[in-house]
């Protein structure tokens, strides 16, 4: 991946954010929804949840739906095994990373109930419990970041009529 798609995605992914029609909150709301989601709930679950919530919740529907996208086809091969590895350590498990993330792989490559339930009620318990602490710091620093980039942007764009 080249550096200047990246710049570009990430760019793309801004004007998404920013230029949402809906206040600063509303759309902070939903981003912080996604992340939540995305850090706590297994991929593939995570839309079954995240988009309720954002109606129960007031928030913006594509910002609970991109949000959730922490957890993509990529990051999941870094996220899910330190997620199980953090969580067994809060837990008292003692596991090896490298173990956690050829059991993780496994499940993640063949993408069956079989695969899943083989990992054990330990590792599963390790990957909520270090999934409820990546959402516990990761949610408020999103709703406060998407909130921030919201208010500056819409000031700097005031600003910039105002001058014309």
């Amino acid at each position: 991946m080249s550096r200047g798609f990246l710049k570009r995605k990430l760019l793309h992914l801004y004007a998404k954010i920013v230029r949402e029609k809906a206040s600063p909150e509303y759309i902070a709301r939903g981003w912080a929804i996604g992340m939540f989601y995305g850090c706590l709930i297994p991929f593939g679950f995570q839309l079954l949840c995240s988009i309720p919530t954002a109606f129960l919740l007031k928030g913006s529907k594509l910002g609970a739906t991109v949000g959730t996208l922490i957890t993509n086809h990529f990051s999941i091969f870094i996220i899910y095994p330190l997620q199980c590895y953090v969580g067994a350590a809060l837990l008292g498990g003692v596991r090896e990373l490298d173990e956690i993330k050829e059991i993780m792989q496994k499940v993640i490559q063949e993408q069956s109930y079989e695969a899943l339930f083989s990992i054990g009620s330990e590792l599963v318990a390790a990957f909520f419990v270090g999934g409820a602490l990546l959402a516990g710091v990761m949610t408020p620093i999103t709703y406060f970041a998407v909130k921030i980039l919201v208010i500056r942007y819409r000031e700097k764009k005031q600003k910039s009529k105002k001058e014309l």
